[in-house]
């Protein structure tokens, strides 16, 4: 079914209608053969396509058509997302001022929000931008991220006002309140689920390290407050001996820690990850509650399916991926594999957290190399050295903290903060080291297929006979990594309204203008594919005339971006039969050498000239005027 939904995600266009009722014809006819597997297996597989194409056009987000500056709106503040240095506000506003439909919600930042609080009304004078469509084969697709969470465009305030208060009474408003109240970024980061609260520049040392999983909330964080919920709530219960004398203590102390997470769960903003592992962990503690089996690959798959149901578009982003590679492979490595342990007690713990630390990293590592282009080389010793501070020192206090913030006490954020700053000196000593953050090669979709394909086979072919998984699984990866290294990088980029371009000259990329407000990400998207280092300086490469010229063994390509460039060179450029692609910023009209021209739409053009358009050609990148 995630292979269904994926495959609708990725597609150059909607399915055709009589293609979508084929679909719908052979699905019927599936659940009719049911009790075989291969049946029941495309039955989920066209049941993911048809209900990712359902969920999309019912949801039917809003979006501009145009890019809006300095426009005057009116709306409600229904949530705000703090970062280390600026705001972002989700306004929820009328249709009529930005030329849609509905009661769209757009998210601006702002660097000082002042007194904003969730519920206001505000009166702010804007500029909103179409959210972007993907800058690169593969690479994040954020207008379509936008369309799934409700988002009609984004931008940033220039003024505002006021006009009323009205605090609501939701989950929202206690976070903001929490915030306000802590005023600490790990606050922020571990309890309220805010993305961007760590300080920018620790951000990237925490990812190198290997240890960037634990600011985002998800199984890490679940199962030290379930723990500490459990054992709070079993030792109150073994004192109250009319409950003890009828029900095992466990079971009461389970329900309420059950409670306390979902309670979490909420303040945390519900992201996949947390949710993920907030219903392994409901199935687990049903598990325990019934007498059953908690840990197994089958309460896996049904937490998958529920979060697929609740929104099949999770299966695009990498905290899903992440998430559940994780858990799979860990749950198969210790309910199948079970690999023999130490006696002594200290080695069995040494060595449950570095095959877990391991394990962990081979299955989560195609979806790091495809999200990140990087590899935490030391990740296992981040993970043994860092994750104990976390799990013994910050989090507890974070907790606690939390609590007595809302009290006016603060020595506990204070320390926490403190031991957060001996974990960042050590973290910085391990990134330290030659390569900690290894650079790797574009990953493209079918690479990453395999590799997906390749873990299936390894836990779930022939499951009585594991030397033949292994060299199965073994083989499959192989096939991946050779497609990895065979698939050639493009040489030129273009983004979809052409107005920044990139060109790889002697392995190197150069850019017609250093910076880009509006495509900020496509630098670093496209340095990435190409092995370069983000955030290095953007060079400008040299034009004549207006006139970008770029010539390569195979192909030659002229760029230009001014309209009296253009009008003076168009008629000579398509009458060189030197020249093979033009690529304008404007539309051109010239049917004499329309087989030159590359139209609208982001383009990749590669060494041996091919052509790669981004498919563009969806609900999220297509508003309805």
């Amino acid at each position: 079914m995630a292979v269904g939904c994926a495959l609708y995600f990725s597609l150059n266009a909607e399915p055709n209608k009589f293609l979508v009722g084929a679909l719908c014809v052979v699905f019927i006819v599936s659940l009719f053969l049911r009790r075989h597997i291969v049946a029941r297996a495309g039955a989920l597989f066209i049941f993911g396509v048809l209900y990712a194409a359902a969920y999309t056009h019912i949801l039917a987000t809003p979006q501009i058509t145009r890019d809006i500056r300095d426009r005057t709106i009116i709306g409600v503040v229904k949530n705000i997302d703090y970062t280390d240095t600026k705001t972002r506000l989700s306004i929820q506003t009328d249709g009529r001022y930005i030329d849609t439909t509905g009661a769209p919600t757009v998210r601006v930042s702002i660097s000082d929000a002042g007194a904003i609080r969730i519920g206001d009304t505000v009166r702010a004078v804007v500029n909103l931008y179409r959210p972007n469509a993907p800058y690169a084969d593969g690479a994040f697709n954020y207008a379509r991220w936008a369309y799934f969470n409700h988002l009609t465009a984004t931008g940033y305030i220039k003024d505002y006002e006021i006009i009323s208060h009205n605090p609501p009474r939701n989950m929202n408003a206690v976070r903001d309140a929490i915030h306000n109240k802590s005023n600490s970024f790990l606050v922020d980061s571990l309890v309220l689920g805010y993305k961007n609260a760590v300080p920018r520049g620790d951000s990237p040392t925490w990812t190198a390290t290997g240890v960037g999983h634990v600011w985002s909330i998800s199984g890490f964080h679940m199962t030290l407050v379930g723990g500490w919920l459990f054992v709070l709530f079993y030792s109150i219960f073994r004192l109250i001996a009319p409950i003890t004398r009828r029900v095992p203590a466990r079971v009461p102390a389970t329900i309420c820690a059950w409670v306390g997470l979902g309670l979490y769960l909420f303040l945390s903003g519900c992201d996949v990850a947390t949710m993920r592992a907030f219903l392994m962990t409901t199935l687990i503690f049903a598990a325990v509650v019934f007498g059953r089996s908690a840990i197994s690959l089958r309460n896996v798959c049904v937490a998958m399916w529920i979060i697929i149901l609740i929104n099949p578009h999770y299966v695009m982003q990498a905290g899903f991926q992440l998430s559940f590679a994780a858990i799979f492979g860990l749950i198969w490595f210790w309910g199948v594999i079970k690999p023999k342990m130490p006696e002594n007690k200290i080695l069995k713990v040494l060595c449950t957290a570095a095959l877990t630390s391991i394990v962990a990293t081979i299955f989560t590592a195609p979806f790091v190399i495809a999200h990140f282009g990087a590899f935490p080389l030391y990740s296992l010793i981040g993970n043994l050295v860092l994750l104990p501070i976390f799990s013994i020192a910050i989090m507890p206090l974070v907790i606690l903290g939390t609590v007595t913030a809302m009290l006016g006490w603060h020595a506990p954020l204070t320390l926490a903060a403190t031991i957060y700053g001996v974990g960042l000196r050590i973290a910085h000593v391990i990134t330290d080291l030659p390569y900690a953050s290894l650079p790797m090669p574009h990953m493209p979709n079918a690479a990453l297929i395999i590799f997906i394909v390749a873990w299936c086979a390894l836990m779930f072919i022939c499951g009585a006979r594991r030397r033949v998984n292994y060299i199965f699984a073994f083989a499959i990866t192989i096939i991946g990594v050779i497609v990895v290294v065979a698939t050639p990088r493009p040489v030129f980029y273009a983004t979809p309204d052409h107005e920044l371009v990139g060109f790889v000259e002697n392995g190197k990329l150069k850019f017609n203008k250093s910076r880009a407000s509006n495509h900020y990400f496509a630098f670093d998207t496209w340095k990435q594919i190409n092995g370069e280092s983000a955030g290095t300086p953007n060079t400008r490469y040299v034009h004549a005339g207006g006139v970008y010229t770029y010539r390569t063994p195979k192909f030659t390509l002229v760029y230009i971006q001014k309209f009296v460039p253009l009008m003076n060179n168009i008629v000579s450029l398509c009458n060189d039969e030197n020249v093979d692609y033009i690529v304008s910023y404007f539309h051109i009209d010239a049917p004499k050498c329309a087989n030159k021209i590359l139209h609208d739409g982001g383009i990749m053009l590669y060494p041996s000239g091919r052509v790669k358009y981004l498919n563009v050609m969806r609900p999220w990148n297509n508003p309805q005027k």
